[in-house]
């Protein structure tokens, strides 16, 4: 067996969601999340930054590297049943601390924090509330790859409908909806039953 057939994720922890105005008076969900990794904050920066390591555990690829202010990045998505190309111009990098970018419109601040032997990888990104818990359980699950691949056990990237189908993203979804009080729907949704 190898190590992704022993991959089992661990519980739904250090998550939270906030709940703001927007611009306009509409409301804005943010998802946080926090994971404590053990590697330092210039390896994780890296690896949230450099194309070839974010090929290996995001739920994206990057055409060019995300570590300067100003670049400018076409994310593609990957898993996505048609190709989702957006073109991102990167906020903020002060390595290794701050990364600001948006993808697909939707703001990414991580935030990078030396702690004991390790990093504290912080992730905001707003996201619609209906998939908040969808969401969380996604990126539970790309942590958990970008840790293994730090740690050079890569299992390799699972991501979309891919990690939809895995059990282990089932269980995170359920346990993050209820710790955000939200009501888990159904899964596969109605529409995807129906057709």
């Amino acid at each position: 067996m190898n190590d992704r057939e022993q991959y089992t994720p661990g519980p739904a922890t250090l998550a939270h969601i906030q709940k703001d105005r927007g611009q306009n008076g509409e409301e804005k969900w943010t998802l946080v999340l926090v994971r404590e990794l053990r590697h330092s904050p210039e390896k994780v920066w890296e690896a949230i930054t450099d194309p070839a390591h974010l090929r290996e555990w995001a739920p994206f690829d990057a055409d060019g590297n995300l570590g300067s202010a100003g670049a400018r990045v076409k994310l593609t998505t990957v898993g996505a049943p048609a190709p989702r190309i957006t073109e991102t111009t990167v906020a903020r990098a002060d390595a290794p601390e701050v990364l600001e970018y948006k993808w697909g419109g939707f703001d990414m601040r991580w935030e990078l924090e030396a702690s004991g032997n390790g990093t504290r990888l912080t992730l905001w990104t707003n996201i619609g509330h209906r998939f908040i818990a969808m969401g969380a359980a996604g990126w539970h699950i790309c942590f958990d790859v970008l840790d293994h691949l730090l740690s050079g056990t890569p299992l390799g990237r699972m991501v979309g409908p891919e990690a939809m189908k895995f059990g282990g993203w089932q269980r995170l979804h359920t346990e993050y909806a209820k710790q955000f009080g939200i009501e888990t729907p159904s899964w596969p949704p109605k529409a995807a039953q129906e057709s």
